[in-house]
């Protein structure tokens, strides 16, 4: 049995720690959450996390939360999996910086459009909100069309990371937000060069 249990939810950034955890060969027990059933809601669901959101990581020294998080820890935990540049400082701040971007800013912008909810009470700033989503996400992968996939097949470069697989998860979000990503012609194929690596095949059979 795995001391690693993953609780997730298909089409969130949970597969992101999902391919990971597949990259690394790592051992682990999926645990399904069902959010239209509000599961994440539920008392024995909010104990894992009472943030009541996935990803959820359980481990041997307690849960993890946030995907960034659980994605270093997994590049950390399985260092032969070469997940992330653990020797190169300036290199690990820089799938830092990518991961953070796309934790802070584009899920966010993504988030707008189905969970306006949670930032305003108005039904009309909810759907200003919404009609800002595409935009919104356009402006993201503009800055990643620009400023993140400069050097190479990967994120830094000739190395892939695990802001490789964060990256993959969110744009493919873009179709669901009115934006297509052959806009982003970088960004498209490094999606394509993902789809070609066994763990996401994986996870996208599951």
């Amino acid at each position: 049995m795995s001391d690693l249990t993953l609780y997730f939810a298909p089409g969130t950034c949970a597969m992101a720690v999902q391919i990971a955890l597949l990259e690394a060969n790592a051992p682990f027990q999926p645990r399904l959450v069902n959010l239209a059933a509000g599961e994440q809601r539920d008392p024995a669901y909010l104990a894992i996390n009472p943030k009541g959101r996935v990803p959820a990581l359980t481990t041997e020294q307690g849960t993890l939360t946030e995907t960034p998080a659980l994605l270093l820890y997994v590049a950390q935990r399985f260092p032969e999996a070469k997940l992330a540049p653990l020797d190169n400082p300036f290199l690990l701040a820089r799938m830092q910086e990518v991961n953070s971007f796309l934790a802070s800013t584009v899920h966010v912008s993504h988030a707008h459009g189905r969970r306006g909810s949670r930032w305003a009470d108005d039904e009309q700033a909810i759907a200003a909100m919404q009609q800002k989503v595409a935009s919104n996400m356009r402006d993201g992968f503009e800055q990643i069309e620009r400023h993140y996939l400069l050097a190479g097949p990967w994120v830094l470069g000739e190395q892939f990371s695990v802001a490789d697989i964060y990256l993959f998860v969110v744009a493919g979000w873009l179709k669901s937000d009115g934006v297509e990503i052959s806009e982003f012609p970088k960004v498209a194929d490094h999606y394509q060069r993902m789809l070609t690596r066994p763990a996401v095949a994986k996870a996208l059979a599951n």
